[in-house]
């Protein structure tokens, strides 16, 4: 009697698992890869798998989207006064790519874009030089200092930052973070106690406290900008922590690729910083008079045409992942690429084909290394896909490659926040500058071609003759690609 009623009990338990399941997944619009991806953890991990779908697959409140969605995207009338006074220099610059034309013209419609002539960039590969840039210019501050990072670590360099900005607010210079907490690991909230009683502000992305019931794991602030007085900007990858500085024995060196701006690209991310920060902010702390953070420039420091570029499941557009499949497009001669997560969706490893098969020369490039298990055996499963289409794929071996690079035909190059996966293409919020500049691709790819000589060549063999048991997790990974 009791064995009948246990199993009346475990087969009720799968029917209503199983029901609530379909509901769940289909009460809100999603791509059917996610859908299926979901269904496998629901229906297989009864009861655990909506305590993970909770944390991990619950969209953003309507009320968040909208604060993002009407957020007034500031800064592009100075940046026209700009360019205007500009003019008679920028018709010396050199013109624009042919294969960037309709680029251009993408961003614009899609994400509001101004393209930005005139810019200077310098850029950074490894964390000591980054942060040495990035505190000299918070030194230098007169004005305001605003930083969006999906990391701050309460650590070494996490502290060092805090105690910059602390004393740059003690005298009187504005001073205002934005972080995300998952990224963080928390808000910790000593570490930015000392910061606020000096008059400066820190708030975690879409959250002003810690509730249970608004804590998504995926919906993350992927972003990491940076702005001091309007003037010079940050972007890349790099976060901040002392992982970034290669002193983690578990990755070891750190490699990636982040850039300081000068020019009218720096009000483009003023831009972007004002709308998060005011779709995250409440009551007085939201910034209606913004003309003090867009400053007259009407030097040119350099040559680069730069469009800054975001995205994120406020909009339904996925501009940089459009971004990406135009350039693959666009390409003619070669496509370089430097992701530590490659899981692209079907599209674009569709468009990748069609640019492998019409003799553009593709080359990748992955991490050595996992710093998400099923993220990496994924990662390594489609990259053994791109070898099959006839792509060149290069193994990093000199520590962990976190850079996030794509160039195509020594033209057109993006550096960013954003991952060649799904994650970054649906799920994160992230900010790419989009770099129109000849000198500057040819920078990326002298870069490049020296990683190859810390690298390995990863082949159709290499793969071949891994275990079974590799393999299936590499396969099996792939089966979560659209949630991991």
């Amino acid at each position: 009697m009791l064995r009948d009623s246990f199993w009346i009990m475990i087969i009720f338990t799968l029917v209503v698992n199983t029901i609530v399941a379909f509901i769940t997944v289909f009460r809100q619009k999603r791509d059917i890869a996610t859908i299926w991806a979901w269904m496998l953890v629901l229906l297989f991990l009864p009861v655990i798998g909506f305590a993970i779908f909770f944390l991990a697959g619950s969209r953003i409140s309507s009320k968040k989207i909208f604060r993002l969605r009407t957020q007034e995207q500031r800064g592009l009338e100075q940046i026209a006064i700009n360019q205007r006074h500009q003019l008679a220099d920028i018709e010396t610059l050199l013109p624009i790519p042919e294969s960037a034309s309709e680029l251009l013209g993408l961003f614009l419609t899609s994400d509001k874009s101004v393209l930005t002539r005139g810019n200077k960039i310098t850029t950074f590969t490894n964390g000591e030089s980054k942060f040495e840039a990035l505190f000299d210019d918070i030194r230098m501050a007169k004005e305001h200092i605003h930083l969006e990072y999906f990391t701050i670590y309460d650590d070494t360099i996490g502290n060092q930052l805090i105690d910059l900005l602390t004393k740059k607010a003690s005298e009187g210079v504005e001073v205002r973070v934005i972080f995300d907490q998952f990224g963080s690991h928390g808000q910790h909230v000593d570490m930015y106690k000392r910061l606020r009683a000096a008059g400066g502000v820190a708030v975690p992305f879409l959250m002003r406290r810690f509730q249970v019931l608004t804590l998504r794991f995926n919906f993350r602030n992927h972003r990491k900008i940076a702005i001091i007085d309007g003037k010079i900007g940050y972007i890349g990858g790099f976060n901040v922590g002392d992982q970034y500085l290669g002193k983690f024995k578990r990755f070891g060196n750190w490699r990636d690729t982040h850039t300081r701006i000068s020019g009218d690209a720096v009000l483009s991310l003023q831009s972007r910083f004002l709308m998060d920060w005011n779709a995250t902010a409440e009551g007085k702390e939201i910034l209606t008079q913004t003309t003090a953070y867009f400053p007259e420039n009407f030097s040119l420091p350099g040559k680069s045409m730069i469009q800054i570029v975001s995205s994120g499941p406020d909009n339904d557009m996925k501009q940089i992942k459009q971004g990406f499949m135009r350039m693959f497009a666009s390409a003619r001669k070669k496509i370089m690429i430097q992701t530590p997560y490659f899981i692209p969706d079907s599209p674009v490893l569709e468009t990748l084909e069609i640019a492998i098969l019409s003799g553009v020369e593709v080359c990748l490039m992955i991490p050595s290394m996992p710093d998400h298990p099923l993220v990496y055996r994924a990662t390594q499963y489609y990259a053994k896909e791109l070898i099959d289409l006839g792509a060149t794929v290069y193994r990093y071996d000199g520590g962990f490659l976190h850079s996030k690079v794509v160039m195509i035909d020594n033209e057109v190059a993006t550096v960013g926040s954003a991952n060649m996966d799904i994650r970054s293409f649906s799920l994160n919020f992230e900010a790419n500058a989009f770099i129109y500049d000849p000198e500057f691709a040819v920078q990326l790819e002298e870069l490049f071609i020296k990683d190859i000589e810390e690298s390995t060549l990863l082949t159709a063999d290499y793969f071949d003759q891994q275990s079974v048991w590799m393999k299936f997790k590499q396969k099996f990974s792939r089966l979560f690609s659209p949630i991991l």
